[in-house]
């Protein structure tokens, strides 16, 4: 999300460098924005009802559903405007993408982080009200961060500050493929079919903790690559 801000000449030429992207990068970014409609689609399907007794997870009552609502729906838009942020055609149009960056944070971050952190805490369970809590928590600080690097047209601490903003957004998509595997991790230990879904449920706050811990290893590393790059001479 970049603000309109009169600056210096140099903050031009270093958002139109932000602005580029080698086409395997490119091809990454589309490839990730597929991966999170369609989850997003499955992710909401059981919500497009407002049928509390289709919910996924067990809820407390009304309130506590239609906050989970509220935040399955806002963490949607979040997850799929995301990877428009990095896309370097949208980049390079300052406008367009001020406005994609601002529906992002003020439409799909805050009210997903603000619902998502008393979901958390109505479901009863240390280990997901730790392991929701803090990357609800992670999810506001990193938007404002950004949000300042922005401001200050400091681009490249901007999109450092947005990528792991977005790791944390794709939580949503890393839980849902890291329980699963972790579920068929106890088959070469003898485990049965019947054994290993009776466990499902309890395999799924684990997830959710592994899945932004490893989102944002993940994106940490790619950023540290991408600055030692910068600083390698040419």
């Amino acid at each position: 999300m970049i603000l309109r801000r009169s600056g210096p000449a140099p903050a031009k030429a270093a958002f139109a460098v932000a602005a580029t992207a080698k086409p395997a990068t490119a091809r990454r970014i589309w490839l990730m924005l597929v991966v999170a409609v369609a989850f997003g689609a499955v992710l909401v399907s059981p919500y497009l009802g407002l049928d509390l007794a289709g919910s996924r997870i067990d809820v407390r009552g009304p309130v506590h559903y239609y906050l989970l609502v509220t935040h399955v729906f806002t963490a949607l838009v979040a997850l799929v405007l995301g990877p428009f942020q990095f896309v370097p055609a949208v980049r390079a149009r300052a406008r367009l993408h001020r406005t994609i960056g601002r529906c992002y944070l003020l439409a799909g971050v805050l009210p997903g982080a603000l619902t998502g952190a008393p979901v958390a805490l109505l479901s009863g369970r240390l280990i997901t009200q730790v392991g929701l809590v803090i990357p609800s928590v992670l999810w506001l600080v990193t938007g404002w961060l950004a949000f300042l690097a922005a401001r200050r047209r400091d681009f490249v601490r901007h999109r450092n500050w947005m990528m792991r903003n977005y790791a944390l957004t794709f939580l949503a998509v890393t839980s849902r493929v890291v329980v699963p595997l972790l579920l068929l991790s106890q088959v070469p230990f003898g485990a049965s079919p019947a054994s290993i879904g009776a466990g499902a449920q309890s395999m799924i706050p684990i997830g959710q903790v592994l899945g932004w811990v490893i989102n944002l290893v993940v994106v940490e590393v790619m950023i540290r690559r991408s600055g030692a790059r910068l600083r390698s001479p040419a």
